[in-house]
């Protein structure tokens, strides 16, 4: 399978995973020595390092997960992940990079469907037999600030 249809797959099966579950394999798309950083584009345009949310292992993926799982118990709210097409960017022998874009939607029970982040992912997978698997993902959100409520994985 080419790399750019294993992505393809990589994307939907993550956004499938953190809007219908179960939530606690979510870390399972990224490799070990993986990263995760939530920013904005101002702040990625001003070489700002810090992200609103970090974590720099598969570990540190897990326990958030964990933590998430317990916090949403009884949760009046779903999220709904649309992702667009990933462009390659570059690749190498061991890792492809992707810029894709994506809208995350919160629906509310009993309430209106809202937007609740946009923006793009900026991805390095590595290709392992049939699986491609994230070694970092930066989410740069369009706004300028990010929802005080951003708890998901986006």
């Amino acid at each position: 399978m080419d790399t750019l249809r294993l992505i393809c797959r990589a994307q939907a099966d993550y956004a499938r995973c953190i809007d219908d579950g179960p939530l606690e394999h979510w870390p399972d798309f990224f490799v070990e020595d993986a990263s995760y950083k939530v920013t904005t584009a101002d702040d990625l345009k001003h070489d700002v390092e810090a992200g609103v949310v970090w974590a720099d292992s598969r570990r540190g993926l897990h326990e958030r997960a964990a933590a998430l799982v317990d916090a949403r118990l009884g949760e009046q709210q779903g999220y709904r992940h649309i992702i667009g097409l990933p462009t390659i960017v570059s690749e190498t022998q061991t890792e492809t990079a992707t810029e894709t874009p994506f809208v995350v939607v919160r629906i509310l029970r009993g309430g209106p469907t809202e937007v609740f982040a946009s923006g793009r992912y900026l991805d390095r997978y590595r290709i392992m037999g049939q699986l491609a698997k994230l070694a970092e993902r930066v989410v740069v959100c369009d706004a300028p600030a990010i929802n005080g409520e951003l708890a998901l994985p986006l």
